[in-house]
């Protein structure tokens, strides 16, 4: 398994939040996209969608399955990651950095959330 960036947090769904001032990045972990396998569609929230944490926020389908993405925090779709709809793939050669999926404008607590050291602990257990 790849390294977890310490630069974000992490949901126990599996996926990543990257904040920035009042806005988060969000993409699933590189654990996730692991056990989905090869992804071969990308289906993304609208912009303007808002989301509460826990809501299906996106759908990635692999060849073995289709897996519903959770909105890890609360907030407002501000930008999709677009090129994702022509190269899904992405998300499993980069989950970290191009495979991100969505950007939200935080509208709730982030403080549920999980630091490196804790997804970590929480995916070999």
């Amino acid at each position: 398994m790849s390294t977890i960036p310490t630069d974000r947090l992490y949901d126990e769904s599996h996926e990543w939040v990257m904040i920035d001032g009042d806005v988060a990045t969000i993409g699933i972990t590189d654990h996730a996209q692991d056990q989905l396998g090869d992804l071969v569609f990308v289906e993304l929230p609208e912009i303007g969608t808002v989301l509460v944490k826990g809501d299906n926020s996106a759908v990635v389908e692999s060849v073995k399955a289709a897996s519903d993405v959770y909105s890890p925090i609360d907030g407002e779709v501000v930008e999709i990651n677009e090129a994702l709809v022509d190269e899904p793939e992405t998300i499993n050669q980069a989950p970290h950095e191009g495979g991100w999926l969505y950007k939200l404008k935080i509208t709730g607590s982030t403080d549920h959330l999980l630091d490196a050291e804790a997804y970590i602990n929480l995916i070999n257990s």
